[in-house]
């Protein structure tokens, strides 16, 4: 039976761990992870001065961080029944997501000049890009109006790649890794032995399903003059075995001026597709506390066994998203999975706790330098 933990906010040196509701998400697809706080008391307060609106905290469940971020909202409410304190915010990322991205044009640009141009303005120093290989872009603008996030998105894409932050602020370009050990099994029986889950869903859609996923890259530039002197026949073309096995047809043309070789359409191609894939299945599960079975928080990126009668599953699967939550219930965690390696496919991570080649340590350095 996992002990029941609460959340520590740190701000300004001074820590409080005493609420009376929480809940602290992740999502990898979702920009800016958020937390939220609460309090009520009977007894007068007074705010400490360091709790205002903007304010770098931490989030800290037992000996594990969750979430380094910012204060975005104070809620003080003072009524005949008590007063109500409401405190919420974002990680890292909320930054990339709010403000406007500087006015970049670049030519022959890495991956690392390019993102350095775009988070590092913002106060995002701390950067890392997992990825073994990252392409050389001829041509990258980013038009006015952008959000860094957006910017620093199209940039992540169009070499294979994701950003994340992770709960130590470190904000991450890259993918997965899909080699690493499923940290717990969640087990749903129907005669209720070892069952483990106080609910489970799983959720199977063809909407937006494609079995074919055709990327023409480059299609239409022009000249001043008006001419057509660069149309390219640049094609890349990918199946969903699964659907062309069930006779299903159902396919999709992209046109991606932004790929500029055959591999980047085709990596393209690769993404739309696996995308699809992800809309098309998801499992959700509610657990008790705030850990998996290996004693480490709840995180995205994590891969879990899976296996229930009644669904018919036995599998490993991606945790995409979760919510720690505290709730007059006592604690629990709602977990949301993907298919397991099918997000972000060509992210080539570098592989943790192992040696790296002197060509790795390399690329890791020159990252870290814009630091």
């Amino acid at each position: 039976m996992q002990t029941e933990e609460t959340i520590r906010l740190s701000i300004g040196g001074l820590t409080h761990e005493t609420w009376d509701g929480w809940s602290v998400e992740s999502d990898l697809l979702t920009p800016a992870d958020a937390f939220e706080l609460e309090l009520f008391t009977r007894d007068t307060i007074q705010l400490p001065k360091v709790l205002v609106e903007g304010a770098s905290c931490e989030l800290t469940l037992g000996r594990d961080r969750v979430l380094t971020g910012q204060i975005d909202e104070i809620e003080h409410d003072i009524s005949r029944r008590g007063i109500a304190i409401r405190v919420t915010g974002r990680d890292k990322a909320a930054a990339l997501v709010d403000c406007s991205a500087p006015f970049v044009a670049m030519r022959e640009a890495s991956l690392a000049e390019i993102i350095k141009q775009v988070v590092t303005p913002l106060g995002v120093t701390r950067v890392e890009i997992r990825a073994a290989n990252a392409k050389i872009r001829r041509r990258i603008q980013i038009e006015p109006g952008q959000s860094a996030w957006e910017a620093l998105l199209q940039v992540a894409e169009a070499n294979g790649l994701w950003p994340w932050v992770e709960p130590d602020g470190l904000l991450v370009v890259g993918g997965p890794d899909y080699t690493s050990a499923p940290v717990a099994t969640l087990i749903l029986r129907l005669d209720g032995v070892g069952n483990n889950v106080e609910r489970l869903s799983v959720r199977r859609s063809i909407a937006n399903r494609f079995s074919q996923v055709t990327v023409l890259g480059q299609h239409g530039q022009y000249d001043n003059d008006g001419l057509d002197t660069t149309r390219s026949h640049l094609k890349s073309v990918v199946q969903d075995d699964t659907l062309a096995r069930r006779g299903i047809f159902r396919p999709k043309v992209v046109i991606d001026s932004s790929s500029e070789n055959q591999s980047m359409a085709t990596t393209r191609a690769r993404k739309v597709l696996a995308d699809s894939k992800l809309e098309g299945f998801e499992i959700r599960a509610v657990v008790q506390g705030h850990r998996a079975g290996n004693g480490s928080v709840w995180t995205p990126g994590q891969r879990v066994i899976i296996r229930s009668e009644p669904h018919g599953l036995d599998a490993v699967y991606f945790l995409m998203s979760r919510t720690l939550r505290l709730t007059r219930q006592g604690s629990m965690t709602e977990l949301r999975f993907r298919e397991d390696k099918m997000w972000v496919l060509d992210g080539n991570p570098l592989k943790k706790h192992k040696g790296k080649s002197n060509k790795d340590a390399a690329f890791i350095e020159m990252i870290r330098s814009i630091q």
